[in-house]
């Protein structure tokens, strides 16, 4: 959903009536609503996705941001005017403060990141322009993801039996906490059903973190999420306590990278592992 704020455009430039022949968008594309573009620029071509992680500069580090993502790649149109590489970025820069945006990071071959905290949203930025001919946009609405496929108990008994293991996402908790949240409990009552189906399974359930914070703080809550599950599942669903066994492994067995918020959410998890 696009906040009432970001509705109204932030003009980048001064209307110049144009001398040249404009190019059509690209079909299906047009400007975001923060930005209007620059006079004699048509869209090549642009991707839309309402779910989408996109790699911002925060000072020397990347972060990555997930959310409604809008890239667009403007060129100019024959015979019109070419703006510097500085205008397009003091253009974008001033739009954007005057949003109450912030610059994260400029990089000397023409890349600029942006942050914009207003009314509860969040708006990430990234403009490249480095040649005269061209720039690029794109803009991360930051936003949970619409979770359409949920695993059942068949899907996590086929991933056991394939496997060994299951890796179970849809268990949550607050950072740095150990009590599982409100939202986790459909993925609770799956686990359930898989063990009530299967009287002979046992499990071992094991707690994983990232990389962020220190080893042993990473273990004691992987291992205090891990016994938390175990709690839920044998006080509120009924599951005989010798069929599970907590541990905690904190951050030493990744499934993806740790340099990245997308490869971190992949490494916070709750494994099954068949005893």
């Amino acid at each position: 959903m696009i906040r009432p704020w970001l509705v109204v455009p932030a003009a980048l430039v001064l209307c110049i009536s144009p001398t040249f022949a404009q190019e059509p968008d690209a079909e299906g594309c047009k400007d975001h609503a923060l930005f209007t573009r620059f006079p004699g620029f048509y869209i090549h071509h642009c991707t839309l996705n309402d779910f989408a992680a996109h790699t911002f500069r925060v000072g020397k580090k990347e972060v990555s941001v997930e959310g409604k993502f809008t890239e667009i790649m403007y060129y100019k149109n024959e015979g019109a005017k070419a703006p510097g590489v500085l205008t397009v970025h003091r253009n974008f820069e001033n739009a954007i403060k005057k949003l109450g945006g912030t610059v994260t990071c400029n990089l000397e071959d023409g890349e600029s990141f942006y942050k914009i905290v207003k009314g509860g949203a969040e708006v990430w930025v990234h403009v490249s322009a480095n040649i005269n001919e061209q720039y690029y946009l794109a803009v991360i609405e930051k936003g949970t993801m619409k979770q359409d496929i949920e695993a059942d108990a068949a899907a996590l008994g086929a991933g056991i039996k394939t496997e060994g293991k299951i890796a179970v996402y849809g268990i949550t908790f607050d950072t740095g906490k150990a009590e599982i949240k409100p939202a986790s409990e459909p993925a609770l009552v799956e686990i359930a059903k898989l063990l009530k189906a299967q009287p002979a399974l046992k499990l071992h359930v094991v707690g994983h973190t990232d990389n962020v914070a220190g080893l042993d703080l990473n273990l004691k809550l992987s291992k205090a999420r891990a016994e938390a599950v175990v709690q839920a599942l044998t006080s509120k669903h009924g599951i005989a306590t010798g069929r599970l066994i907590s541990h905690g492994v904190g951050p030493v067995a990744p499934v993806a990278s740790n340099d990245a918020e997308a490869g971190r959410a992949k490494n916070r998890r709750v494994e099954l592992v068949k005893q």
